[in-house]
């Protein structure tokens, strides 16, 4: 399985966007300061708000593109209002 992720940073709230096969690592890695280049420049904790499994990797990586862009980040923005409200 392939999986689209969104982590939100526990301080400032700002999202990172990604891809893996094992969300659980890939979180730890982001936590630890060896995941992305953009959550080891922050300061604070990750916590998982999101995930979208596929079958097909080309599938997930194509919706990880559209996630990142500025349309794809309005359309989960509605997607998960209820919990942005909180």
């Amino acid at each position: 399985m392939y999986y689209v992720y969104i982590i939100e940073n526990i301080i400032d709230k700002s999202w990172y966007i990604g891809f893996s096969t094992d969300v659980d690592r890939r979180l730890l890695e982001h936590n630890t300061k060896s995941g992305g280049k953009f959550t080891r420049q922050k300061s604070g904790q990750w916590r998982l708000i999101y995930t979208e499994g596929y079958q097909n990797k080309m599938d997930a990586l194509g919706r990880e593109k559209f996630l990142k862009s500025g349309s794809g980040r309005r359309f989960i923005r509605k997607q998960i209002k209820n919990y942005l409200s909180k």
